[in-house]
């Protein structure tokens, strides 16, 4: 496999808000992300300058790019760190120091040549890299009619916590019935 998987620069601002723009467009997205292409496309160049430069300084996130031999980036994750005492961003409070994956994309036309797994990996090590806060797993959540990607977390090492949650904006008072997202894990070991 001839792509390099590595992490987002500052000044990558546009590309990776491209991405984003092309995830949200995917097939998938309604699945995949808590987020729409209309509210994406409409957020400043401003958010998306922040957003990136957070990814690229890795203090409390960090976002891996998958490019291509040409130039492209074909997929990307992000991994945000939790702590006990942080406000929740989504699903259940940390109870220990640990990674949440999430924004994971990949283009249609690399999935299957294990571009995926090579972000994974890139993610995950990064993950276990850490000292300070040293993280005891990593989490991720999936929706209940996504089985593709569920099907790739376990065959990664993920295993489901048992841990669930209705996903925002849907349920009783809404007129939609209630769906969940199931969380995974790898503890560290």
């Amino acid at each position: 496999m001839d792509y390099v998987m590595r992490s987002v620069r500052a000044e990558e601002w546009p590309l990776a808000r491209q991405l984003r723009l092309d995830a949200l467009q995917d097939s998938a997205a309604p699945v995949a992300f808590l987020d729409s292409y209309e509210a994406a496309v409409a957020r400043p160049d401003a958010f998306w300058q922040d957003r990136t430069a957070a990814a690229a300084e890795g203090r409390d996130v960090r976002q891996f790019v998958a490019e291509s031999p040409e130039g492209e980036w074909v997929g990307t994750v992000t991994v945000l760190i939790e702590r006990p005492e942080d406000d929740v961003r989504f699903g259940e409070p940390a109870e220990v120091n640990q990674g949440h994956l999430v924004g994971v994309f990949v283009r249609p036309e690399v999935r299957g040549a294990g571009v995926t797994d090579a972000l994974f990996r890139v993610a995950v090590d990064w993950a276990w890299s850490l000292s300070a806060p040293r993280l005891e797993r990593v989490r991720l959540y999936v929706h209940e009619s996504n089985p593709r990607a569920a099907a790739f977390y376990r065959r990664f090492g993920f295993v489901p916590s048992g841990q669930r949650m209705p996903v925002p904006g849907q349920g009783p008072g809404t007129g939609e019935r209630r769906e969940w997202e199931l969380e995974y894990v790898i503890e560290r070991g």
